[in-house]
């Protein structure tokens, strides 16, 4: 009778090996599809109802917490910011680290240039697209050490403040895109339009 356990002894060390290689691959094309930039996303629409406004139920988001939407296209943030990501918005420190601290190139509606880049302090709202090559940041809870809350651009490592603020010395020229928004209740967003008596005409911003 033939032993065959040296066989499978020598098969499988080589079997787990293949397995490995064949995990890490997946891995790594995960995380390569996670940094394409949305380069196709922001084509031209040609349904009309793509550039309709879009209402985001905003009931379940807890402090600290963000959520993704999709207006024309695009990666909305939606980030429900905490007293202490509005405390660190207003630091000396990472104002003077900013590029366009006050928000002086249009890439946000009127009611939006102020510290906080938004309708009100609480909700930040940000189209979800680098402003140097297209991909799409990385939002970073305030952790305590020295994660002070940002966003971080997995391309090319640009990176950008919890209210959209682009730092200084990083390849993105711009803050993040703020689209038309409005509070219609509590508990719903409506992304693409305005509060009444304000008017913004989202292709008119410098950078997408």
């Amino acid at each position: 009778m033939t032993d065959h356990s040296d066989t499978t002894e020598s098969t499988e060390p080589g079997r787990r090996d293949f397995l490995g290689m064949v995990t890490t691959a997946g891995v790594a094309a995960g995380a390569c599809a996670c940094a394409v930039p949305f380069v196709q996303s922001l084509a031209p629409q040609d349904s009309a109802s793509a550039h309709l406004p879009v209402d985001v139920d905003i009931s379940k988001l807890a402090p600290g917490q963000q959520m993704t939407a999709v207006w024309q296209g695009k990666p909305v943030f939606i980030l429900r910011r905490t007293p202490e990501d509005l405390k660190q918005l207003q630091d000396a420190a990472l104002v003077a680290d900013l590029r366009d601290p006050d928000s002086s190139v249009l890439q946000q509606p009127s009611y939006a240039k102020n510290w906080h880049r938004s309708l009100v302090p609480e909700y930040g709202v940000y189209v979800g697209v680098c402003t140097h090559l297209g991909c799409v940041p990385v939002y970073e809870a305030i952790t305590g050490g020295d994660n002070k809350g940002r966003y971080n651009c997995p391309c090319h490592g640009s990176k950008f403040d919890l209210a959209g603020r682009v730092r200084k010395g990083v390849p993105a020229p711009y803050n993040l895109p703020v689209p038309p928004h409005v509070l219609v209740s509590p508990t719903q967003l409506r992304l693409g339009e305005s509060p009444k008596g304000e008017s913004f005409d989202f292709s008119s911003i410098v950078q997408i």
